[in-house]
């Protein structure tokens, strides 16, 4: 309640006088002075106080100050903004790197497409989300893509057409077309459509067929073949075949009448294989049988003979009565036969152990000349060059398998050559004897030139002809070859496999061992065939039964390789 009078209270009250108090009481603090009068607490009067005068610098500061702040802020965003690119990359990428690993693991299994997350198309495409500028990311959607082309061609070839344009269809979204796109589609579209793929494949094997082009894939019987594999029924395509089958029969009478039996038994199979059913081809095969009767009885003959001059020691000379004589002239009759090429490496050999009983015997002029011989008949084989390496050596001691030890002079000969190499040659020979090891360990027998095992095993036997470890290395490269070709064999490496046949061939020649190892050679080639061809690489099947016919023309999977390659099952 205030202590303001009302001026309606009329209550009375009596008269007092005033007094001034005590004087002591002035430097007392203040308290309340009991003077029996009633406390009256008087509120002061509110006065408005009036604002301060404005100064003249605040409204300045403040004016300035506000657009500053807010050019600042403006500034720093568009930093930011600028630089979003860079800060990104100083930013761990850790799920960005595990999801481009994911995908290209699932490019790598042949996961390319799908709807659970885990292909590799989803997974690339996640981590273009993730980065929009990874280079990586639009990488491997581009080699999805190319993927996925791969898959529509072998789709196609192996007549899944729905399989193909589903895969064409997710390669066109991700190359964004392009010529092997639009090559596969237009043979869809043909596969889709028979009949006018079956009038395209007849006007091309028309025009085949004037311009002499019968065999192959672009040959005039493959594709009336093809045709009459689709419609049995056509009449174009088999009368076209016919006619296929009569300019084929005419060049193979011209090579069964010119002796070449090779070039006519190919055009023969050509002949059963596209026309099955051609009527000549019972006579074509009757000629054939009998040419290749008295030619193989030509040849068996002379075969014989030559093993037999061989047995009695008749290994060359001027007349025919020889076993080189022999086994030439069944070369000639036959070029592919092998039993008549081991024949002239046995002759080799031969020469060889002759060559090392004349050196045992210190006749090096005869050794000479036997060595010079069988160099014309086996120039890379092994012994011929161990031989020679005895001679330049000095080497008295008998060869394994050769010679007579009293006939050399005892052991006296081995410390006497062994003397006259210095130890600065003999470390250089231990040098070229590791080298030679390891290049035969990586599989360079012969190649490259003065690198290989060999070139090198003959290195260290010019220097010392009585090193045993050389010698012996250069002896066993024929088995390590035949090893390592097993080993090609094996591991699907046909080429290779040939490659060290030859080889083989080469270094002992004559070895009788190598007859399984040509015929294994064959049947890899045709292994090979049936592969090439399951990728829809007709011509390089067919290349490769040559091939297999050349090593193992009697392997009873020849013929029927060829037909199921003709017709594509």
């Amino acid at each position: 309640m205030s202590g303001r009078r009302d001026s309606n209270d009329r209550e009375p009250r009596g008269r007092t006088e005033p007094t001034l108090g005590r004087l002591d009481d002035l430097d007392k603090p203040a308290s309340p002075i009991d003077d029996g009068l009633p406390h009256i607490v008087v509120d002061a009067p509110r006065r408005r106080t009036p604002p301060p005068p404005a100064s003249p610098r605040g409204p300045r500061k403040r004016g300035w100050l506000i657009p500053v702040l807010v050019l600042v802020l403006i500034g720093a965003v568009t930093g930011l903004w600028l630089q979003q690119d860079r800060l990104r990359n100083m930013m761990p990428a850790t799920e960005l790197n595990d999801t481009l690993a994911q995908a290209n693991r699932a490019l790598d299994e042949g996961r390319l497409d799908g709807t659970n997350g885990d292909s590799a198309r989803e997974l690339f495409e996640k981590a273009r989300d993730q980065q929009p500028d990874s280079d990586q990311a639009r990488d491997g959607l581009r080699r999805v893509g190319l993927a996925e082309v791969a898959r529509a061609d072998a789709a196609l070839t192996a007549g899944n057409l729905d399989q193909a344009e589903a895969a064409l269809n997710v390669a066109r979204e991700l190359l964004g077309g392009g010529a092997d796109v639009e090559r596969l589609s237009q043979r869809l579209s043909q596969a889709r459509n028979p009949e006018a793929r079956t009038e395209t494949l007849i006007d091309q094997a028309q025009q085949a067929l004037a311009a002499g082009r019968l065999d192959g894939d672009d040959g005039a019987g493959a594709l009336y073949r093809r045709v009459l594999d689709a419609d049995k029924t056509n009449a174009v395509a088999a009368r076209g075949l016919d006619k296929v089958g009569d300019a084929l029969a005419a060049q193979a009478r011209q090579a069964i009448a010119a002796n070449d039996k090779e070039k006519a038994n190919a055009i023969v199979d050509r002949i059963a294989i596209l026309v099955p059913r051609y009527g000549d081809l019972p006579s074509l095969r009757a000629a054939l049988a009998e040419t290749k009767k008295q030619d193989g009885q030509a040849v068996a003959m002379l075969i014989q003979q030559g093993n037999e001059a061989l047995r009695a020691g008749r290994f060359v000379g001027d007349g025919e009565d020889n076993a080189l004589s022999r086994f030439q002239a069944a070369l000639a009759a036959d070029p592919d036969n092998a039993e008549a090429k081991a024949g002239v490496g046995r002759v080799a050999q031969a020469l060889i152990v002759q060559a090392n009983a004349a050196i045992d015997s210190e006749d090096d002029d005869q050794a000479t000349r036997l060595l010079d011989r069988a160099a014309k008949l086996a120039p890379k084989s092994a012994e011929l060059a161990a031989a020679r390496a005895r001679i330049a050596g000095g080497d008295r001691h008998p060869a394994a398998g050769g010679g007579d030890a009293n006939a050399s002079g005892g052991d006296d000969a081995i410390p006497e050559a062994s003397m006259a190499v210095s130890p600065e040659q003999k470390a250089k020979v231990a040098d070229l004897v590791r080298r030679a090891q390891a290049a035969a360990a990586r599989g360079d027998i012969m190649d490259p030139p003065g690198d290989s095992a060999y070139d090198l095993y003959r290195n260290a036997l010019a220097i010392d002809g009585n090193d045993p470890a050389a010698r012996a290395g250069l002896q066993g490269l024929p088995t390590q070859v035949e090893k390592q070709m097993q080993q090609a064999v094996a591991n699907g490496n046909v080429q290779r496999a040939e490659n060290l046949y030859g080889t083989l061939s080469d270094l002992a020649p004559g070895d009788a061992t190598q007859g399984e190892a040509r015929h294994r050679l064959g049947s890899a080639w045709i292994d090979n065939a049936l592969q090439r061809a399951a990728q829809g690489d007709r011509q390089g099947a067919f290349q490769a039964l040559d091939r297999a016919r050349r090593y193992a023309p009697d392997d009873p999977r020849l013929q029927s390789a060829y037909e199921r390659i003709a017709t594509g099952r």
